[in-house]
Order: C-alpha cells, then sequence, then structure tokens
C-alpha cells in the first residue's frame, strides 16, 4: 500500500504562458492600489479622479485576485512532484511565501513608523492569519495587499488531503466537477447577497477614506499612525465574508485544481485565446450591474478559468505568444514581490515625497508611475537576492536516504559494478 501523505502526479511540463501572465494580474492590482493608496491632494478630490474610478473600480484589483487564486490551484497541482510528502510540499510552500512577505512588512514597518509593542498590530500579518478576523483593523492592519496569503495558506494546507480526492475524479466527471464549483461559488454569493449584512446597491462604493483639506497627507491612512491607534474598525460582514474570508475563497483554488486535470488529461481543446478573453472582458463589464457580492469574483471567476486552461494548453501545443516571451516571463517570476512591495513603496512616496504638497491628475500619474518602477526594482532584489537563493539552497526535495547513499556512491566512483 502506498504512503497516503504521498502526492502522486504526472512529470511535469513548462507553462511558460502562465508564468508570464502572472504580471497582468499583479499589474492590474497595482493599478488599482495606485488610485486609491497614493493620497495625492487635492487629485482625489478632483471630478477627473470620480471618473476614472468609475472606470477602474476595486473590481478590477479583485479580478487580478481571482486570477491568482484559479491559477494557484491550477500550478500546485501541475507541479506536484511523484512520491512528494506531505511535510516537504508544506515546508516548500512556507519558504516560498514567508520570507518575501515578511521582508515586505518589514519595509511597511520602517515606512510606517509601526508600533511594534502593540502585538494585536503586526502579529496576526505576519503569522497570516489576520484575513481569518473580521475587523478591518486587522484585516488591513499592516501591509494590506497580505491578506491574500491568508487563503493561499489555506489553500496549501487542504491540497496535500484533497489531491487523492481530485486524482479520483473519472474523467467524464471533471467537468462536472467545475460545474459544481460554480454553481457552489455563485450559491455562496447568493447567500451572503440574501442574509448576511452589508450593501445591496450595484454602486462601485469602494474609494480611498479622504482627510480635510487640499494638501496631501503624509501618510495613507491604512499606514497613518492614527489608524494603528484605533483597537478596532468594523467591516462589512457581506464584505469580509466574500471577498477576505479565507474559506470562501477555497472553491476558486480548487477550479484551478480540476482545471489542471482537464488540461493534463487533453481534455480542454480550446486553443484560442480570444474566446475566454472575451468572456472574461463580457462579465467583468457586467460587474457594473449586479451588487457588490457578485462583483469581486463570483462573475469572473469561469471565464478566468478558461483562461488559465487555455494558456497551459496552447503552452504544450508550443504556441508561443507575447506571455510566453523571456521579459514576460521575468515579470512573471517577479511577480509575486511585486505584488507584496507595491503598497509599502507607495507609503515611503507618500511620507517622504508626496506629503504636505498639492497635485493634480500629472503629480498623480508621475507619482505612479515612480511606484511602479520603484516597485519593479524592489520585486526583483527580493526574488533574485532573497526567494531564489532560499528556494535553491533550503526547498529542493530531499531524497530518501537509500536513494541518497546510491547518489553519493554513484559520485565517488563507487556504484553497483564490484570493485
Amino acid at each position: 500500500m502506498s504512503d497516503p501523505s504521498r502526492m502522486e502526479t504526472g512529470v511535469r511540463e513548462q507553462l511558460p504562458a502562465l508564468t508570464g501572465a502572472r504580471w497582468w494580474a499583479a499589474f492590474a492590482v497595482f493599478v488599482l492600489h495606485a488610485l486609491v493608496f497614493l493620497p495625492v491632494y487635492p487629485f482625489q478630490k478632483s471630478a477627473l479622479f470620480r471618473n476614472l474610478h468609475w472606470w477602474l473600480p476595486m473590481q478590477l484589483g479583485a479580478a487580478g485576485v481571482t486570477f491568482f487564486f484559479v491559477l494557484s490551484g491550477f500550478v500546485i497541482c501541475w507541479s506536484a512532484r511523484p512520491g512528494t510528502t506531505r511535510r516537504s510540499f508544506y515546508r516548500r510552500r512556507a519558504l516560498k511565501i514567508f520570507p518575501t512577505h515578511l521582508a515586505a512588512a518589514l519595509v511597511f514597518v520602517a515606512a510606517a513608523s509601526v508600533p511594534v509593542s502593540r502585538l494585536v498590530v503586526w502579529l496576526p500579518d505576519a503569522l497570516l492569519v489576520h484575513a481569518w478576523v473580521p475587523t478591518w483593523s486587522t484585516v488591513g492592519g499592516l501591509n494590506v495587499p497580505s491578506w491574500s496569503l491568508c487563503s493561499e495558506v489555506l489553500f496549501y494546507l487542504s491540497f496535500p488531503a484533497a489531491l487523492p480526492l481530485v486524482r479520483r475524479i473519472p474523467r467524464n466527471r471533471l467537468y462536472p466537477a467545475v460545474a459544481a464549483l460554480l454553481l457552489l461559488i455563485a450559491a455562496l454569493h447568493l447567500g451572503l447577497y440574501l442574509w448576511a449584512d452589508g450593501p445591496k446597491g450595484i454602486a462601485n462604493t469602494f474609494a480611498p477614506r479622504l482627510l480635510n483639506g487640499d494638501e496631501s497627507p503624509r501618510y495613507e491612512i491604512h499606514a497613518s499612525p492614527r489608524w494603528f491607534a484605533q483597537r478596532d474598525i468594523p467591516v462589512t460582514p457581506s464584505y469580509w465574508l466574500g471577498y477576505t474570508f479565507p474559506a470562501t475563497r477555497l472553491p476558486e483554488f480548487y477550479l484551478g485544481v480540476v482545471a489542471a486535470r482537464l488540461v493534463r488529461e487533453n481534455l480542454w481543446r480550446n486553443l484560442r485565446l480570444g474566446p475566454p478573453l472575451a468572456a472574461t472582458a463580457l462579465t467583468y463589464a457586467t460587474t457594473w450591474l449586479v451588487p457588490i457580492d457578485f462583483k469581486m469574483s463570483a462573475l469572473t471567476v469561469a471565464p478566468m478559468t478558461a483562461v488559465v486552461a487555455t494558456l497551459a494548453a496552447r503552452d504544450r501545443a508550443g504556441i508561443s505568444g507575447i506571455n510566453a516571451s523571456r521579459p514576460m516571463q521575468w515579470l512573471g517570476e517577479i511577480s509575486y514581490a511585486f505584488y507584496l512591495i507595491q503598497f509599502p513603496v507607495m507609503v515611503i512616496l507618500t511620507r517622504f515625497l508626496i506629503g504636505g504638497h498639492r497635485y493634480g491628475f500629472l503629480g498623480w500619474l508621475c507619482y505612479a508611475s515612480a511606484a511602479a518602477a520603484l516597485s519593479v526594482l524592489a520585486a526583483a532584489a527580493l526574488y533574485h537576492y532573497l526567494d531564489q537563493p532560499i528556494m535553491k539552497r533550503l526547498a529542493r526535495p530531499r531524497l530518501p536516504i537509500p536513494a541518497r547513499l546510491a547518489a553519493r556512491r554513484a559520485s565517488t566512483g563507487t556504484g553497483s559494478f564490484p570493485r
């Protein structure tokens, strides 16, 4: 009998287009954050800002997060190696997530002068448990984008136990499994709309928290001393349960897992990227017409799953595109660090350059461009000098003792042939 703690899948194949596509999701999040988290006054109080934010609302960043969650499930299932133990899997995932997360958090702590004596301010974020707490002062308590990592931690914790169940799904039941997950997502959000407290209208309500005056503040509100001094800031139940609560996002991850099986077993036949991209654009446009409970992921998750599966199928078929180019692959590789470091960079720019001055649209555009460039540079440094050395030295799977002895004998010329 095989060890049930071992995860077995097929031989791994490289999927360069999926790597490159990660950048577009991270950049969508950045654009939304640059619009609302760079406190450039009086631009953010102008009619032009309101018009821009109407076209680039909260669901832009939320769409990027949904793509990441589906992609995460796909890649984790696709790259699982035969014979990998749960312990090895958890170790590798922890080494991939926590060093970059903690480095970005430390930059934020220094930039925002976080009161480290108050453990409640930073410890839940450091441990990646803060999204489980239904208060905005905790969910957004430190480096705001890190809330999504709480969901990733849950995904990874559940995967070794769930993978054998996923592998037992018959080939002819994989598409019904996708349909069941989509129905579950729809039912979850419908239930939140009907029974959880929160806004029921269709307006895009997410906007920056504006302070008095036309002079840019020295702190974005989530990085200000007043924010850290507050004991509790309530969050709307429907928003927390539908967007940041990790358990609610779990089906999105497993859509990616099942999609990986569809592609692996050649059941995903579509190689044209146009139709799933058009469907994504259409469902994204529909988010202007539905309540907030459906804006954040429920509408876009199906076509985004199709985009992920199609990109992978194109990679397997040898169809190259812009996402598979070397520059895009590099941007995709640093996208995790870019996603985490962008907000600390914005906090630094706000505190030392933006605060105390007045800027219009061009001023905001210059600072947003500077934030993008500096975030790319910082992300590249984190990826090349922190993430990669750690993954190469510490995260490589350890061979069983007999295999290690055999490799050692081979390297010293003491193989199976008699001397």
